[in-house]
């Protein structure tokens, strides 16, 4: 059995996790995010593109509905014992042997089952599925973000694992920046930073580093296809060392040749901004306290037209397709910050109409006393 936490450490979010439950007067609890599944038994897998479900009582019984493929992934990297498995054929029928599962573990008529609907481990189709197969057996109540909130604030045990994910994030980030220059092909410096990752024990990160060079700098998702860079170029990185699925992410834009006046006017304003966020990351302030100090910063330097909405997020144990968590830092989001939560901040310039790009990234842990950043490189700007 391969287990990253010990058993007290998974009894102790069980127990979480049931005061919850019967804080909201739950008979149950129908997991369908992987990450709820991972953080509460261990749980490890891709297939939740399929449909499966985790189940865990008031009682605290815990059961696992999923497909044969995962049937030795459940039992080497879980706690799980109760483990059924639905067969696949043209007329299967998933979502009734899940209520018939419950039937069997003393779930009785009308019973008040709290579902992870904001999932992307249930589909629409499969959640209209669900209601049908439990309509007249059970009320269901829609418990999304349930678990989420439990998972933001790390233990001591998590944090261990936090704390390596972002050595192998600066570890990415020296050897990517090392292969920036004039003529080097984006698919190397990509190469570079990945292997830093697995070279040092790391995972597959939760959604594909983010590259991109010329005008390319300017977009914040992955893309398909490579460019060399030029002698007077910029590219943009985004990546998040990843470590026993806990992710620390960065993200820096760097300029190769002469900067353009451009580039040092919105450096200027990126790093302002990230140190006022900085000072807002503290106990008992707010998600949204922190995007106003980004966007007073920003809007000062004029560059309201070219910042985004939001300006980071919470990171965790994740999976595909994204490694963002909530809380995230947009306006007026209500969210608290607590000691224990990982929380990253980016700050994102993008001007189209100078085809000009300026990012700046950092990881940090909020902690009793204000902040630690977890991924502490320099703030400068970086030119090849």
């Amino acid at each position: 059995m391969t287990l990253h936490f010990t058993e007290a450490e998974f009894e102790r979010r069980r127990q979480r996790l049931l005061a919850e439950i019967a804080g909201r007067r739950l008979d149950g609890l129908l997991m369908f995010q992987q990450e709820s599944m991972y953080w509460l038994t261990g749980y490890d897998t891709f297939g939740f593109c399929f449909f499966q479900a985790l189940w865990c009582g008031a009682d605290g019984r815990l059961a696992l509905l999923t497909r044969s493929a995962d049937l030795r992934q459940a039992q080497h990297t879980s706690i799980i014992e109760d483990i059924r498995v639905w067969r696949d054929a043209k007329d299967s029928t998933p979502q009734q042997q899940l209520r018939a599962m419950l039937a069997d573990l003393g779930v009785t008529s009308g019973a008040r089952i709290g579902v992870e609907y904001d999932s992307y481990g249930l589909t629409a189709a499969n959640g209209r599925r669900l209601d049908a197969a439990f309509d007249g057996f059970a009320v269901l109540e829609d418990a999304s973000g349930l678990v989420d909130r439990l998972r933001a604030v790390k233990s001591a045990a998590e944090i261990i694992y936090v704390r390596q994910a972002a050595r192998l994030a600066l570890d990415a980030r020296r050897a990517g920046v090392e292969m920036v220059g004039p003529g080097m092909d984006e698919g190397d410096v990509l190469a570079a930073m990945q292997g830093a990752v697995f070279k040092g024990g790391g995972d597959y990160p939760a959604n594909e580093f983010i590259i991109g060079s010329g005008r390319d700098a300017l977009l914040c998702r992955y893309k398909s296809g490579r460019r060399r860079l030029e002698s007077e170029d910029q590219i943009t990185l985004e990546w998040a060392g990843a470590y026993r699925r806990y992710h620390a992410a960065m993200m820096e834009t760097v300029v190769v040749g002469p900067p353009r006046d451009r580039h040092l006017e919105l450096f200027a304003a990126a790093r302002q901004a990230m140190e006022a966020c900085a000072a807002a990351l503290v106990p008992g302030r707010t998600a949204g306290e922190v995007f106003a100090a980004h966007a007073h910063v920003m809007d000062g330097h004029g560059l309201a037209e070219h910042r985004l909405a939001a300006c980071g997020y919470s990171l965790g144990a994740k999976f595909t397709p994204s490694w963002m968590d909530p809380p995230m830092f947009y306006a007026d989001n209500d969210g608290l910050l607590e000691p224990g939560m990982v929380m990253f901040a980016h700050m994102i310039l993008m001007d189209s109409a100078t085809g000009t790009a300026m990012c700046l990234g950092r990881t940090f842990l909020v902690t009793v006393e204000g902040n630690e950043c977890l991924t502490p490189a320099p703030l400068d700007l970086l030119v090849k």
